[in-house]
């Protein structure tokens, strides 16, 4: 759910933008604020890049984020007045997330730009995401600057403004290593040391929400059902899902999370463990057993032994996760590791199958050791590009293992 500067300023729960929050903003002649800015009128299609909109971009990213406002006049820097923006075409919403990225050094992604009002009292909202990975720069031919939000101005940084900034995006980074190798470890730690080999997943928001109130058992529970449906658009029912494997009716808490136990009966269904959580800063994590899966009634896979289609059925319910923690709680980037856990007293094999569809081993690399995939992930992107990631993510995971190709995720749809 959006939860912008206007909904703050105006004292409003997350949910869409409307009309009738600008009528409400102008009767009472909200002020600009460091986050909020009040535009007259859009900046013509072809100079976009050379008008102030991207150092407004710029300026609203260096200083955590905010919303641009087009189609409101004001008098003294409070919202005074409506003025029509015209109809927002699908050309000229490219030409603004186009300014964004071309425009500013490091680009700006994830922009939501939406029209609301209706014809002839229409206005333009374009909501800029809180950045870590600031200064971002704004270049005129040979020079440069920074430009930040100073209350309702928007000025140049000094350079030493620029250099803590610099200084605070390698301090993130460095954090953010730090807060995924834990998570990474407290999820391992769950297998047990005699337990077949796991699928141990984690992933964390480079920027936390900013919902002011931790999700109950009501929402959380809808969450994990969620994840689950969206892990279907990836692949379908034929394998065994750890989302499916969980207690996703009733999560229950921990600090700061709420966490899906496994449903199992005894040891002889340790093959089908799995534990998954969402944090309340969006973090998601999901640890499954992925070795000694059943191959008949009788008959399992050693421990140490995979199937590639159940690592891809593992990282689509762990995606879907992702995708629901980051429409739910309003996130962008996450930092993702995957990794496997095994007793090592054998080599990790990664088993592919044959033309007949039965598993075969020949492909396969033993390994000793296997190296953790670790990724960007674009979490607030189109349907198609977040598809493409759960494939490549998939890809990473079995390539390792000597798979070429992966089989139960089909590459999106051009």
């Amino acid at each position: 759910m959006p939860f912008t500067a206007l909904h703050r300023h105006l004292g409003d729960p997350p949910g869409p933008l409307t009309d009738d929050m600008i009528e409400r903003a102008i009767a009472q002649e909200l002020h600009e604020t460091d986050d909020l800015d009040w535009k007259s009128e859009l900046p013509p299609l072809g100079a976009i890049p050379s008008s102030d909109f991207p150092k407004d971009v710029a300026a609203m990213a260096n200083s955590g984020g905010g919303t641009l406002v087009f189609g409101v006049t004001e008098a003294h820097k409070a919202a005074s007045g409506r003025r029509d923006t015209g109809e927002l075409t699908e050309g000229f919403e490219r030409g603004l997330r186009s300014g964004a990225v071309t425009a500013v050094s490091p680009p700006i992604f994830g922009l939501e730009v939406v029209q609301i009002g209706d014809p002839g009292n229409q206005c333009v909202v374009v909501v800029i995401p809180p950045s870590v990975d600031g200064p971002h720069l704004i270049y005129k031919k040979d020079y440069f600057g920074a430009p930040i939000r100073n209350d309702a101005d928007t000025v140049w940084m000094k350079e030493r403004q620029i250099e803590a900034m610099y200084r605070a995006r390698f301090d993130d980074r460095r954090r953010s290593a730090e807060v995924l190798d834990k998570l990474y470890s407290e999820s391992a730690a769950m297998r047990s040391p005699d337990g077949p080999a796991w699928i141990v997943a984690v992933a964390h928001p480079r920027l936390p929400s900013k919902l002011p109130n931790r999700p109950d058992q009501a929402v959380a529970r809808m969450a994990f059902e969620e994840a689950g449906k969206n892990a279907l658009v990836y692949v379908g029912r034929g394998r065994l899902h750890p989302l499916e494997n969980v207690d996703r009716s009733n999560p229950r808490p921990g600090l700061r999370r709420w966490t899906a136990r496994p449903m199992i009966d005894g040891d002889s269904q340790r093959w089908k463990e799995a534990w998954s959580s969402i944090h309340d800063d969006g973090s998601v994590s999901l640890a499954a057993a992925v070795g000694g899966h059943r191959r008949s009634s009788t008959e399992h896979n050693d421990d140490h032994v995979l199937e590639s289609r159940d690592v891809e059925v593992a990282i689509a319910d762990f995606m879907g996760l992702i995708r629901e923690a980051s429409d739910r709680l309003g996130l962008g980037e996450y930092e993702v590791k995957v990794g496997f856990e095994w007793n090592k007293t054998e080599r990790l094999q990664i088993w592919t199958t044959d033309g007949m569809n039965y598993s075969y081993s020949g492909s396969t690399i033993p390994l000793a050791q296997y190296t953790p995939v670790e990724v960007t992930v674009r979490a607030d992107t189109d349907s198609r590009d977040f598809h493409q990631q759960v494939h490549d993510i998939a890809l990473d995971c079995v390539n390792q293992g000597g798979i070429a190709h992966v089989q139960t995720i089909s590459q999106p749809k051009a």
